[in-house]
């Protein structure tokens, strides 16, 4: 990993040099656009309303427009700023973990201990983790004042951007506001289904499929060329049959809880893949939108 901004860790007078990396990365498989004609390449160019020339990136400088006015502005300009020339990474306050909504948390970065003693890294690492504190950060990166949790992971510091407050939508859905009730015996049911999907998460056992079946597509198509058969490829796959909207929720739990059981019974619960989970979650997923296509056989199977 190569660092991608430096600089100090500030709170009170403790001062910890840090080396900020990102933590994460993209492994989808990169395609770019073809002329479906001939397959020539489509590229896009940066050119000059005025002057018609297509200009390089190092000479393009970025503009505010209000409607009547433009004003130019250059990276000198920007660099000039001092939010952006701050190379800290200011501590605001320590807030419980549980306070942090998920739904904020955008990019990841690990900090790495930039200095002759890691002591200062060290003492804040353990000093959130027993407290069960994360901090609220502020620091400036690629010309940006952002908003961040720094939190404990493993024996790292990781430093995960917030988004503000009004860059969250409100959900506003009128379904919501109607009154629905719930039996107790729907709640009893709805509980046992969950428990019996109950597991503990690993996220080694998923794997992006799309992008599996996507380089399978094109290894294909490089040995085989455009006449290359899907189905050979990837095998058939029947067509599932689109369920309706449910009429008896009570069933189609039940249902859902008789099969997720039998698949534990059947196949047990150790080694689990990815795509039993998601074969399993099904009923699941039917029951609280859709009917199962094959629900009357699994009443007969109550029966019986």
């Amino acid at each position: 990993m190569r660092a991608i901004w430096k600089g100090a860790l500030t709170f009170g007078l403790v001062n910890v040099p840090v080396k900020v990396y990102a933590a994460t990365e993209d492994h989808d498989v990169s395609l770019h656009q073809v002329h479906n004609k001939d397959g020539g390449r489509i590229r896009y160019q940066r050119k000059c309303e005025v002057c018609g020339e297509v200009v390089a990136y190092q000479d393009i400088d970025k503009a505010y427009d209000d409607g009547e006015r433009t004003v130019v502005l250059t990276k000198e300009d920007l660099d000039s700023l001092p939010a952006e020339r701050s190379r800290e990474i200011d501590v605001v306050e320590f807030v419980p973990s549980d306070q942090i909504d998920l739904l904020t948390l955008d990019r990841a970065y690990y900090l790495e201990p930039d200095s002759a003693s890691p002591k200062a890294y060290v003492l804040l690492r353990k000093t959130l983790e027993q407290t069960d504190r994360t901090a609220i950060v502020r620091f400036s990166l690629r010309q940006k004042t952002r908003l961040a949790a720094l939190r404990v992971r493993g024996d790292v510091l990781v430093l995960q951007t917030l988004l503000w407050a009004d860059e969250v939508r409100e959900a506003a859905f009128p379904a919501l506001d109607e009154s629905v009730r719930i039996s107790a015996k729907e709640l009893e049911l709805s509980a046992s289904l969950v428990e019996s999907f109950a597991s503990d998460f690993d996220p080694e056992e998923f794997t992006d499929e799309y992008q599996q079946e996507l380089r399978t597509l094109i290894e294909a198509k490089l040995e085989k060329g455009d006449a290359v058969d899907t189905s050979e490829t990837f095998g058939e796959r029947e067509e599932e049959e689109a369920g309706g909207e449910v009429i008896d929720l009570m069933a189609a739990l039940r249902a859902s809880v008789e099969k997720s059981r039998a698949a534990r019974e059947g196949g047990g619960t150790s080694g689990a893949t990815s795509t039993a989970k998601q074969k399993d979650a099904e009923p699941a997923e039917k029951a609280t939108g859709k009917a199962s296509a094959k629900k009357p056989a699994a009443k007969k199977k109550k029966a019986s």
